[in-house]
């Protein structure tokens, strides 16, 4: 018998941990394994992530090249927001009585689509900012429509126990996009020019409708009949309001994004404590993306934790501890990049639970117009965050509004943990929404 068989161990010694402890600590890939439906929506997502952000840096580039102004440019995320938070809550209603296939389909054929005329209007070098604004809120508005309905469908495609693992996998996917699209877009438009990012992603979309293609249909309801009564967005914001557990959810994400997010003061701490330009500011904004990308990557350890309710507030609490670690380390440019990577890792672990709690608590009618409400919180939080960190820092200092926004978001960490000691108490294997 050989002796180097990979199974055999020497004579009194234990098979060697090392193997097994690293795929306790890696992203748990099983969902990718025996879902083929769920692995070709992920891989359909990931690949189409990375293309829409080589547009939105396209986009971008071709706005300020057009207009040489800043505030122009800035106008193009105004553009996407207002459609992103009209339709969202419009586009969850839809998903929870329509075949939510068909309308992800419809949605990336028109994401496809939109791709498809700013290359055509690159390619003949129209010149004209208006068109590229419009494409931006048509972008906005089928995403915020077919994106509820692909998310709700994520738990018909696997088990329940798989799903803090599929969501990992999912934060994987959005981060990569976030990484990996606005390089290789600069790439492509310093070498081929803005239509060439504008092509990939038309072409990068095939990928998505295919995997939409192959998925049976998906009605909501029991998955078979489309429920008899009219799904309003009204009767979701109701739903939600009863329902103590996901509200909390919902509402320490707000504490996040609100007071722990300084995105906005980033361009005034490149220059004024650290001394640099543009460069550092594209540091400061990479930092929480590569650390949401390495706590994704990390994310096996996901699946064996059942306190769902106390996670999300332990990880939220340790998103405010990081960024006012940041305020009080302005000076010190990498101690502050590796203290915004901690806070994007917790970000992730808090977005990981709170999409399992919202998939597996809800009832199946009702996640389309969940989804579409957190599309709302996700696309606006931000926004009140930027608001309320320029205000304290025109009132005060940046680096005072960087430190006492950390400290306001444990704060409201605690007050939710005072006012709802059930939802610590939160267990995936017997969720309660």
């Amino acid at each position: 018998m050989s002796t180097n068989h990979p199974t055999t161990a020497a004579p009194g010694r234990p098979p060697s941990p090392g193997p097994r402890r690293l795929t306790r600590v890696l992203a748990d890939l099983t969902p990718l394994r025996t879902s083929p439906d769920y692995r070709r929506i992920w891989f359909g997502q990931s690949v189409s992530s990375i293309g829409q952000q080589m547009t939105a840096v396209a986009v971008a580039v071709q706005v300020y090249a057009l207009t040489r102004s800043s505030f122009a440019t800035g106008l193009v995320g105004l553009c996407s927001l207002l459609p992103l938070v009209g339709f969202g809550l419009y586009g969850g209603a839809v998903a929870d009585r329509v075949d939510r296939r068909k309308l992800g389909l419809i949605g990336a054929a028109g994401l496809a689509a939109v791709s498809a005329v700013l290359a055509v209007q690159a390619l003949l070098g129209l010149h004209q900012v208006a068109v590229l604004y419009a494409a931006v809120a048509l972008q906005g508005g089928f995403f915020a429509v077919s994106s509820p309905a692909r998310s709700s469908m994520i738990p018909r495609l696997i088990p329940p126990e798989q799903l803090p693992a599929a969501n990992a996998l999912n934060t994987i996917s959005m981060n990569l996009g976030m990484t990996v699209g606005p390089m290789l877009g600069g790439l492509l438009i310093g070498t081929y020019g803005s239509q060439a990012a504008y092509l990939v992603d038309t072409v990068a979309f095939a990928a998505v409708l295919y995997a939409m293609w192959r998925l049976p249909a998906m009605l909501p309801g029991n998955g078979t009949t489309a429920p008899a009564a009219r799904a309003s967005v009204l009767d979701g914001l109701r739903f939600l309001r009863e329902q103590p557990n996901l509200r909390t959810s919902f509402l320490a994400d707000l504490a996040a994004m609100i007071f722990g997010l300084p995105r906005s003061l980033f361009p005034a701490l490149a220059v004024g404590f650290y001394g640099g330009g543009a460069g550092t500011v594209g540091l400061l904004v990479a930092a929480p993306a590569v650390g949401a990308l390495t706590g994704a990557l990390f994310s096996g350890w996901i699946s064996r934790v059942h306190r769902h309710g106390l996670a999300v507030l332990a990880a939220v609490a340790a998103w405010g501890l990081s960024i006012a670690a940041f305020g009080l380390t302005a000076h010190h440019l990498w101690i502050g990049l590796l203290l915004l990577a901690v806070a994007g890792c917790a970000d992730t672990v808090s977005m990981i639970f709170r999409n399992t709690m919202m998939q597996v608590a809800a009832p199946d009618e009702m996640r389309g117009r969940l989804q579409g409400i957190f599309i709302v919180v996700v696309a606006g939080g931000p926004r009140l965050g930027d608001f309320e960190s320029g205000t304290v820092a025109a009132l005060t200092t940046p680096t005072l509004s960087v430190i006492t926004g950390g400290l306001a978001c444990i704060a409201a960490v605690l007050l939710l943990a005072a006012r709802r000691p059930a939802f610590l108490r939160y267990d995936n294997r017997h969720p309660t929404p």
